[in-house]
């Protein structure tokens, strides 16, 4: 079980590791690897442990010139890899796509996103900001949309969003909300020179099939739409 779980996990490191989706990558090959050692320390013929210790060897030296490549591209401001998340995938929960990028005392986060209108839509941007909350050092989130175009919803979004707003204001984050008629692209991006481009926004989950079906409250247990994120680490 150990050595099908071992290969599972490896395999899916390469295709990662193609995908350019470093960071998921190095994080499998480290899990593999634990697993292959395991494998091997419970092995007993010559022949399949010398075969089990040329594979770590090879995915060893692959995942340090991994490492090494991400560590000179960071410095360089070069940074840039792919998650591309396929139809019906699971475990895409906003804390488990941004967190990681929150790192080094993130104060300020813009979101471009033309599509915070609608309820679930806003309730989407809600738990977006519920992250940031956590996250504990922002204290400005600007946020540039559209209006809707009926006059009664773009009423109806405005109270929402001013609601947000209001309980942002008791967390000490201050959320400014401008509109733009020709916004087209989605993109997020930290005062710690980390942008995300997502091409369905933050707007890459599924509907649930019902109010009392798992998934419904935890995103990371929700079915995403299919969607391409690229992330990007640019010098500040």
């Amino acid at each position: 079980m150990s050595l099908e779980a071992a290969i599972s996990i490896l395999t899916r490191a390469v295709e990662l590791d193609h995908l350019q989706s470093y960071s998921e990558a190095l994080v499998c090959y480290q899990e593999g690897l634990a697993l292959l050692m395991n494998v091997l320390k419970n092995t007993k013929d010559e022949a399949t442990r010398m075969h089990y210790r040329d594979k770590m060897e090879t995915y060893i030296e692959r995942a340090e010139k991994l490492k090494k490549l991400v560590k000179e591209q960071k410095e360089q401001g070069t940074f840039h890899e792919k998650i591309h998340i396929k139809d019906g995938a699971i475990g895409y929960s906003y804390r488990r796509v941004f967190e990681k990028y929150l790192e080094g005392n993130v104060g300020k986060v813009v979101v471009e996103d033309p599509y915070i209108r609608n309820v679930h839509q806003i309730y989407n941007f809600l738990r977006f900001c519920e992250l940031l909350v956590s996250c504990g050092t922002v204290r400005d989130i600007r946020l540039l949309t559209t209006k809707d175009e009926d006059p009664e919803s773009q009423d109806n979004q405005a109270k929402r969003l001013q609601a947000l707003k209001n309980s942002l204001k008791k967390h000490n984050i201050t959320l400014d909300v401008e509109y733009s008629t020709t916004l087209h692209d989605r993109e997020i991006r930290f005062s710690n020179g980390w942008t995300i481009k997502i091409g369905r926004g933050l707007d890459y989950f599924k509907p649930p099939s019902g109010k009392f079906c798992i998934g419904f409250c935890d995103f990371n247990l929700r079915e995403c739409h299919e969607t391409v994120i690229d992330i990007y680490l640019k010098k500040r």
